[in-house]
């Protein structure tokens, strides 16, 4: 499956599937920055995520300087890459997410592969990444694309180094 991966600018377009998939499929804390709004995808939470992803829709140039994807399989939207202009030069950082239903297919690693090439057409030669030192899938899925990892208690971060 991971062969039809792609990966598709987030706009307006993209927006409503990528929010269906998240009520469906995933918990709030693990799409979105955390709001104050009443427990599970209430009505402001599903708010809050929609102006997140629009306050973004101005890319790597924009005020919040990030870049947000839909990762589609089949033309479907399954979850969500992102990369962020990091304060060193030439470095990125990065974050992803996908449903449930998405999850152990190789999608992920796919999905970052696109995002590397991404990343080095933005004149990145680094990549980060921040997990927890539990998140195997993650750690594994970093450690496939070559990141050389960072740990400090519980928090663990990726360097990946561009070509």
């Amino acid at each position: 499956m991971s062969s039809n991966v792609q990966l598709t600018p987030i706009d307006e377009q993209t927006l409503e599937p990528l929010l269906s998939v998240a009520v469906a499929e995933a918990e709030p804390d693990d799409v979105m920055p955390p709001v104050e709004a009443p427990a599970g995808w209430s009505h402001a939470r599903r708010e809050a995520f929609r102006e997140f992803h629009r306050a973004r829709f101005d890319g790597l140039d924009g005020n919040a300087r990030t870049l947000m994807f839909a990762i589609m399989v089949d033309g479907d939207v399954v979850g969500m890459i992102r990369m962020s202009h990091h304060d060193k030069p030439a470095t990125m950082e990065t974050g992803m997410w996908l449903g449930k239903s998405a999850r152990g297919q190789g999608i992920a690693a796919t999905a970052l592969r696109l995002l590397l090439a991404e990343a080095v057409g933005a004149g990145a030669r680094l990549v980060v990444a921040e997990t927890t030192a539990d998140n195997a899938p993650a750690l594994g899925v970093l450690r496939r694309a070559g990141a050389e990892f960072d740990r400090n208690g519980d928090a663990v971060r990726a360097r990946i180094r561009l070509g």
